[in-house]
Formats: structure tokens, C-alpha cells, sequence
């Protein structure tokens, strides 16, 4: 969500069929707004030029309106680099037996995993360990390199949005090597709703997290209980990697995962249904379906 000058909430996303979505805003009354006669996208161009700032100008009534009917939500950003923080909640390293990490554990997910919010997951060939991950994402508005502080790293956080980090165990854990080859399986990272801007979230570190498989609550966690908060993540994460306007960092996962959970464990089948959310961020829904 975005305050414009007017003091009105906004949200901003793409809309349209996959490859083609282009840039809209969600008023305050829950008409969809077309934002192409402003900018072309919301993208890294759009960040790096301070978009945000400009669109903070815009009226949302003089935003002609779309007829939603029918109409795909997109990933809200076309993203950049993905990057991801695994063993961030203390519940999920207690639940999957593993020690709390001294330093962040980083890892690179595929940009090409991005799809809709809404959009179908694939479950891989020869899979049988997809799990489900609901995260929040950071979204940076500006080039972070060496920063020296959490100060100057929340100076360059855009926004948030919902990162479903969906995961295959096997091919993670099992099939030797990096994680990243059970991360970056095709529509394995749905995004969005919306991108809501830093000044909507005033404590990134006090939100609720919940997911839900064929209606059954499975996660339901807080920020509260990252190890390394969002902004030391940023700073952290800038010492070893430019980050720059439009990557998205993946924060972590609290418990409740299939993998922490019982044999036999209820790892995603073709036909299952997630939905997931996040307070402020909106509300995803995906079908599992074979690849």
C-alpha cells in the first residue's frame, strides 16, 4: 500500500496475461486503476528512478478504471535477483533438528521461478518432497553495497510483498550439491499480491504469517521470531553482494513446514490446494498441478 499526497491507500501491481502484465493500482475503494499513461512498468528502471516517490504525486481519480473482471494478477515487480535466507526462524531450525545458524545461510533462487500470485505451482517430474514456504519478501529501491548499518539498509528497502517459497526436499537435501536445485524448479516462487512501500509497514519484525494446504492451517508464525531481522539481513547480505533496485530478498519460513512435520510427512500433490498470507500484504491461492 501507498499514501499518495491525499492521504489515500494504494496498492500496487501488474495485471494481464503471463509475459504481458502491465503496471495498476488498487484504490482505497477497490477499483482497479490503470497505470500505464504514468510509467511502464514496475520493474528496476522504475525503482532506480525513484518511482515511488513519483507516483506519491499521483491522484488516483484521475487513474482511468479497469474492469477487473476476468483479469490475472501478476507478480507485482519484475524482479532482479532473488535472494534467499534459509534457517531464519527459530521454530523452523527446531522443527527440522538443525542449530541455529551463527551467520545468515544464503542461497540464489532462479528470477525465472516468479509467477502470479494466484498462478498454478508445478509439481517437478519425479517429485515427491514439494513443501510449501510462506515468506516475506523484500523488495530493494536502491543500490546497497558495504552499507555500514541497519540504518542505512532500511534507507534502501522499496517495500514487501508475499515470496511462496515453495521447495523440493529431495532434490535440496538429497541429490548432493547446493539447495538452489530444489528451490529453482519452475513456478516455484508465486509473488505478490501487491507491493506495499516501506512507510505501510512501519515494523517489518511484528507480522503475522499463515498458510493454509486443502484448507488446513499448517503455518502460522510471526516476524517476531526471525534470528536475523530484515534490515541486518539487508546490511548483512550487502557485504558479500551488490544489491540493487528490484532484487528480492526471501526471508525465511517459520515452522510448519512438511519436512518438520511427522511421518508420513503430507508433502504437495497435483490437486492440492495453498493459500497463504501476511498482515498488510494480501492473500495468495495456488493449485498444484504436474509439470
Amino acid at each position: 500500500m501507498r499514501r499518495d499526497v491525499w492521504g489515500r491507500r494504494v496498492k500496487l501491481l501488474r495485471v494481464g496475461p503471463p509475459g504481458r502484465e502491465f503496471p495498476a493500482l488498487l484504490d482505497d475503494t477497490g477499483r482497479l486503476r490503470d497505470l500505464r499513461t504514468v510509467v511502464d512498468d514496475l520493474d528496476a528502471a522504475f525503482l532506480a528512478a525513484d518511482g515511488l516517490a513519483r507516483l506519491a504525486a499521483v491522484h488516483p481519480d484521475d487513474l482511468p478504471v479497469l474492469d477487473d473482471t476476468g483479469l490475472r494478477t501478476g507478480p507485482p515487480l519484475r524482479p532482479g535477483k532473488i535472494v534467499c535466507v534459509g534457517l531464519n526462524y527459530r521454530d523452523h531450525a527446531a522443527e527440522t533438528g538443525a542449530a541455529l545458524p551463527a551467520e545468515p545461510v544464503v542461497f540464489l533462487k532462479a528470477a525465472d521461478t516468479v509467477v502470479g500470485p494466484d498462478d498454478a505451482v508445478l509439481v517437478p517430474r519425479g517429485s515427491t518432497k514439494t513443501d510449501w514456504e510462506v515468506e516475506l519478501a523484500v523488495v530493494i529501491g536502491r543500490q546497497a553495497r558495504y552499507l555500514p548499518s541497519t540504518q542505512a539498509a532500511r534507507d534502501c528497502i522499496a517495500g514487501y510483498a508475499i515470496s511462496h517459497d515453495v521447495s523440493e526436499r529431495e532434490f535440496q537435501l538429497e541429490r548432493g550439491g547446493q539447495w538452489d536445485k530444489g528451490k529453482s524448479c519452475e513456478t516455484f516462487n508465486p509473488f505478490g499480491p501487491w507491493l506495499v512501500t516501506a512507510d505501510e509497514i512501519p515494523d517489518p519484525q511484528d507480522l503475522r504469517l499463515r498458510l493454509w494446504v486443502n484448507g488446513v492451517l499448517r503455518q502460522d508464525g510471526s516476524t517476531k521470531d526471525m534470528i536475523f531481522p530484515v534490515v541486518e539481513v539487508v546490511r548483512y547480505l550487502s557485504q558479500f553482494m551488490v544489491l540493487y533496485p528490484g532484487d528480492v530478498i526471501n526471508t525465511g519460513t517459520p515452522a510448519g513446514v512438511a519436512l518438520g512435520l511427522p511421518e508420513p510427512k503430507p508433502y504437495l500433490a497435483a490437486g492440492d490446494v495453498v493459500e497463504l498470507e501476511i498482515d498488510g500484504l494480501g492473500r495468495q491461492r495456488q493449485t498444484l498441478a504436474p509439470a
